[in-house]
């Protein structure tokens, strides 16, 4: 029951119920947002592993091969990707003797889009053309990671939407997307750059 108090201000001497105090802001919705991210993971690879694959290369114009599009694409990614965890170090002021410009949230907000775009055309083709792999421990590693990368990704743009997370979640799953795309990075496009060289 809430205590009467008397408001001097409007009419004194009435007894009113004490204002009420505000609502916490909800700090689990991260573990929705975790689990919505682990069910896409999960949902990734079983469709890459009951998927019969169709060894269908996805190829881009200028590219000798598929593979070689998809390390070119990947290594893109991986250097946007770099570029927006400079721009998440400078605004969270990791670097001392620098000060973010205006338009550094702009670059970091872009430069991560981008990423995850240039992955889309890698994705369809592992996916599709070779599915869920397991012959051999790097290309294991590759399905794994690629299944985390976009269950974690969809669980930092669902932390985006809320306000009431914990502060340290955004740079948490943050970090973890550039983790896992590194790690494609590593187990893909640098494996064909030392097996093929640096071709087209």
């Amino acid at each position: 029951m809430s205590t009467p108090y008397t408001d001097p201000v409007t009419q004194p001497g009435l007894a009113v119920p004490a204002p009420a105090p505000p609502a916490p802001a909800p700090r689990a919705g991260w573990l929705v947002a975790a689990g919505i991210g682990a069910l896409v993971a999960v949902g990734i690879g079983v469709y890459g592993r009951i998927h019969e694959p169709t060894f269908f290369a996805v190829n881009l114009g200028g590219f000798s091969s598929g593979t070689a599009a998809k390390a070119w694409l990947a290594t893109a990614a991986f250097a946007l990707a770099v570029l927006q965890l400079l721009s998440a170090m400078l605004m969270y002021g990791r670097f001392p003797k620098l000060t973010a410009p205006p338009w550094t949230g702009t670059v970091h907000r872009w430069s991560g889009r981008l990423a995850v775009l240039l992955t889309v055309p890698v994705a369809v083709h592992c996916l599709y053309a070779l599915g869920f792999q397991s012959g051999e421990p790097r290309v294991l590693v590759h399905s794994l990671f690629g299944c985390f990368f976009y269950g974690v990704f969809v669980a930092k743009m669902l932390l985006l939407q809320r306000h009431g997370a914990p502060k340290w979640t955004l740079p948490v799953f943050g970090g973890a997307v550039f983790t896992a795309l590194v790690a494609l990075w590593l187990t893909s496009s640098v494996w064909f750059f030392t097996t093929s060289g640096l071709s087209f």
